[in-house]
């Protein structure tokens, strides 16, 4: 009698998932939500905090997080529509060679997050319980808790799942907590965010609390592929528009009102120093296993590796970039902000445009390169970056649509 063989690829790297092997709800809801609940998030709304009045603060939360769940919202439709992982998806929008591009954009913002996460947990547990060491012990809690995380995702969506449900809970707890401990102590947040320097506008506000996400937001088709239509846009909405908005928060009334700019040192002020490891360890793991997953998955595209050894290869790569990256932070937010959505824009666009495409695996009809995408993606970047007015996130979507649609009305009049 034949068998039927089984399938060893559990994470789908190089196809789309069946429907068979969809989750529901609530398995998609925690992991999502596990991927937004990050200390990067409320170390943003502490900088909102004090850079902005309560009514900037809460305009820039609001507007950027509509603008963030909108986003995200469109590639969890296509990516639970498809089964496609986000580099699969890049093969259709941006050829199949053109597609390292993204894919090494992603991959290494991703990557670089997680070094982020790692010096974030790394530096405030040396600082605090042991300031007298030299900075081989810093290195050494970077290489544990990144050993640790790098486990998590080499197991694939299961393993970020089990992680989710144990820390989403006691993240919003704990983040809790601190936010109406801070605002009963402060006399409510008129008087709290009475303290605010004012050294931001609502524009910037804006701009950082979409480039906090807009990396991660990206390859939500990643996750949501796993994931049933419905349950896919909703907890992508919920988790990018509520989750986000709540870090910030969290971050930045506790912020405000101890003054300190670092979530760790901001609930420690409040007496809160378990928690307050807690609340750092659980929010690094979560995010950055989902991000090193997102990062394995873009190299497994260019190298044509399976994604397992490529979540080592990423893991390894956070590691050791880790203390550079925490300490150029801000820079690296606004490097994203400017830059990644321009990816998501092109790969919406020419899904509703080329929807018959996105449902064949014959690869053999792609382009090897679909140059208005690719020529989109650099003139995304460049508008985002050196256009002076305006949300960059935007600008940028609008060049790299306007540089694909010229690009493609160009390539369809040689074709005719």
């Amino acid at each position: 009698m034949e068998t039927k063989k089984q399938h060893v690829d559990i994470d789908y790297t190089f196809e789309r998932v069946p429907f068979e092997k969809r989750k529901g709800f609530w398995s998609m809801f925690v992991i999502m939500l596990g991927f937004t609940f990050f200390s990067a998030s409320m170390w943003t709304g502490v900088d909102l905090a004090n850079g902005l009045d309560l009514t900037g603060f809460l305009a820039a939360v609001l507007v950027g997080g509509v603008i963030l769940g909108a986003y995200t919202g469109v590639l969890g439709y296509i990516g639970a529509k498809t089964g496609l992982n986000f580099d699969l998806l890049c093969h259709r929008a941006f050829g199949t060679k053109g597609s390292y591009l993204p894919s090494a954009m992603i991959s290494l913002t991703q990557i670089g997050w997680c070094g982020v996460g790692l010096a974030m947990f790394a530096y405030p547990m040396k600082e605090v319980f042991f300031p007298n060491q030299g900075d081989w012990l810093l290195w050494l809690f970077v290489v544990i808790i990144g050993v640790a995380i790098t486990s998590s995702a080499y197991f694939g969506v299961k393993g970020l799942e089990i992680v989710s449900w144990i820390s989403v809970p006691l993240i919003a707890i704990l983040g809790s907590y601190a936010m109406i401990k801070a605002t009963v102590d402060g006399g409510g947040m008129t008087a709290i965010f009475a303290k605010s320097t004012g050294g931001l506008t609502v524009f910037a506000g804006i701009g950082m609390v979409i480039g906090s996400f807009v990396s991660g937001g990206t390859a939500t088709p990643n996750f949501v592929r796993f994931s049933k239509l419905k349950p896919a846009v909703i907890t992508t909405v919920i988790a990018f528009f509520l989750g986000n908005t709540l870090m910030f928060f969290f971050g930045g009334v506790a912020g405000a009102f101890t003054g300190k700019n670092d979530i760790f040192f901001v609930m420690a002020a409040m007496g809160l120093m378990i928690p307050a490891i807690l609340v750092l360890g659980a929010n690094i793991w979560t995010t950055n296993d989902n991000g090193l997953y997102t990062g394995a998955l873009g190299l497994s595209n260019i190298t044509k590796v399976p994604k397992r050894p490529m979540v080592l290869v990423s893991g390894a790569i956070s590691i050791v970039l880790a203390i550079w990256l925490y300490n150029n932070f801000c820079n690296w937010l606004t490097f994203l902000n400017a830059t990644l959505p321009s990816i998501g824009a092109i790969l919406t666009v020419d899904f509703f445009r080329h929807k018959d495409r996105y449902l064949t695996d014959d690869e053999e009809h792609f382009r090897k390169f679909n140059w208005g995408a690719v020529v989109g993606v650099v003139g995304g970047a460049l508008a985002g970056n050196f256009i002076p007015f305006g949300i960059a996130a935007i600008n940028a979507m609008i060049v790299a649509v306007a540089c694909y649609f010229v690009a493609e009305l160009v390539y369809n009049k040689k074709a005719a």
